[in-house]
C-alpha cells in the first residue's frame, strides 16, 4: 500500500471516528409527552357540580328521579327530544370508564366527544373540549367509582 493510500485510509478512519463520537454526545430526542396525572378530588369537583355528568349517566324511576344506587352505571335516555333526533335510548355507564383507555377517554374529554371508533358520539352527549388537565382529574375520578 502506498503511503498517499494509507493517510487517505487513516483520514477515513479518523472522520469516521469523528463521525461516531458526535453523534454519541447529542442529546437523546424529546420523549413523547405523556398524559398529565390526574387529581381525584379536581375531577371530582368537575364531575359532580359542574358537568353535572350523573344527570344523564344515572336510571330513573317513573317521577324522574336518581335511582338510589345507579349514579354513573346508566340507564335508558331520560327524555326524547320534541324534534326528529337521531339520541340514543340507552345511555352507557361511564362509571370506572368501562372499555376506554386512558387516551381514548382524553380525546373524548378534549376534542369533542370522540368515540373509541373516531366517530362522533351522538347528542344529547356535550362536545367537551377539556383542557389536558381537567380531562386527567375527571378521569381520574371516573376510574376510582
Amino acid at each position: 500500500m502506498s503511503v498517499s493510500r494509507l493517510f487517505v485510509s487513516l483520514g477515513a478512519c479518523a472522520v469516521l471516528l469523528v463521525a461516531v463520537q458526535l453523534s454519541a454526545q447529542q442529546p437523546a430526542p424529546p420523549a413523547t409527552p405523556s398524559a398529565p396525572s390526574g387529581n381525584v378530588e379536581h375531577g371530582r369537583y368537575i364531575v359532580e357540580r359542574v358537568v353535572m355528568c350523573y344527570e344523564c349517566h344515572s336510571a330513573r324511576d317513573p317521577q324522574g328521579n336518581i335511582v338510589a344506587g345507579t349514579r354513573f352505571k346508566g340507564g335508558a335516555m331520560p327524555m326524547r327530544p320534541t324534534w326528529k333526533a337521531d339520541w340514543p335510548l340507552q345511555i352507557p355507564r361511564i362509571a370506572g370508564l368501562p372499555g376506554y383507555t386512558d387516551a381514548e377517554a382524553m380525546r373524548l374529554l378534549t376534542q369533542g366527544a370522540i368515540r373509541r371508533d373516531g366517530t362522533q358520539l351522538r347528542y344529547p352527549m356535550p362536545r367537551f373540549r377539556m383542557t389536558p388537565q381537567d380531562a386527567a382529574d375527571v378521569i381520574a375520578y371516573l376510574r376510582t367509582l
